[in-house]
């Protein structure tokens, strides 16, 4: 049996659901010893800003019970470098490229994302607005409906290109932010970004990340990101979501596409095992034949939930 791997996320359409998820894959050319490039469904690059970024001091990264924290701060060779040196290497190599973009106020995005304009060779535009290891920006959009709401609209303005928003899972409600990106302008979500964590040397008393606290990321908060994913479905059926956390096996994927997800993002798996996203696909297509499936589109948004029982008192 032949399956469909295609997804289609509004305007943006993926060979197939299996993308890497921004800062786990550098600019994509890093791992193109590793693995075809073009097989993906999608590469989200390294967060780009206006200028070139040092990033946080050392140490920027520790391994966790069942996941990273990292707080590299965003490093980067700006824009301008990535357009110039970068992006010709990953067209030729035929790469679906996702730009994903931050900056510390609204005028850097736009600023960042005008400079790429409706460029061909980028598939769509990600705004990365929920970074938790960064002094400015960041959080500060992420959660924020309101901010963040003013952000993405101006941002719209600036591309034709599609626009995705990565979502902070540090908020009380997840479906506010959700909805206030699409409200203003956001063609896909996705989510989750990781978690503020912070992990201490107890003999030394201090943080093990330069920056004091970290995102925590990996198969620890993958229940997290599945239901966050779950909960912005609900509320925004028709929007097109990438599901990302702590993806490591063909059954994350599908847990994800059930969820709500209609792509996912592998990320902190890809520091372990760099031919891991492109193995998924294939695991996905055998999966998907095993189990009578045509088209993995079709099982996006497919969860059967049980009726929630009443407490019973004695």
């Amino acid at each position: 049996m032949s399956v469909d791997l295609s997804v289609r996320l509004g305007r943006l359409v993926l060979k197939n659901p299996i993308a890497t998820a921004s800062g786990t894959f550098g600019y994509g050319l890093e791992f193109a010893e590793f693995l075809p490039l073009g097989k993906l469904g999608g590469i989200s690059v390294k967060g780009l800003s206006l200028r070139p970024c040092f990033g946080n001091p050392p140490p920027r990264i520790c391994e966790t019970d069942a996941g990273m924290l990292n707080a590299i701060g965003l490093q980067n060779v700006g824009v301008e470098a990535f357009l110039s040196e970068k992006l010709p290497e990953l067209e030729r190599l035929g790469a679906t490229v996702i730009a994903n973009v931050w900056g510390d106020m609204e005028d850097d995005y736009v600023a960042v994302v005008e400079r790429i304009g409706g460029d061909r060779r980028v598939a769509a535009i990600e705004l990365n607005v929920s970074c938790p290891n960064v002094v400015k920006g960041g959080l500060i959009f992420g959660n924020n409906p309101t901010a963040l709401g003013a952000l993405v609209r101006r941002v719209r303005g600036a591309t034709p290109l599609p626009l995705i928003v990565k979502l902070s899972p540090n908020v009380t409600d997840i479906t506010a932010t959700a909805k206030a990106s699409v409200d203003n302008g956001a063609d896909i979500l996705s989510l989750i970004n990781t978690l503020v964590g912070l992990s201490i040397d107890i003999e030394t008393r201090q943080p093990r990340i330069g920056f004091t606290t970290g995102g925590l990321s990996g198969p620890a908060i993958r229940p997290v990101a599945v239901r966050m994913v779950w909960e912005v479905r609900k509320a925004l059926p028709k929007v097109p979501i990438f599901g990302i956390g702590g993806i490591e096996s063909v059954e994350h994927v599908v847990e994800f596409l059930i969820a709500g997800a209609d792509a996912v993002q592998v990320g902190t798996a890809n520091f372990r095992d760099p031919t891991i996203s492109a193995r998924l696909v294939d695991d996905l297509a055998r999966w998907c034949e095993a189990h009578g499936i045509r088209r993995v589109a079709d099982l996006t948004g497919t969860l059967k939930t049980r009726p929630r029982p009443e407490h019973r008192f004695g």
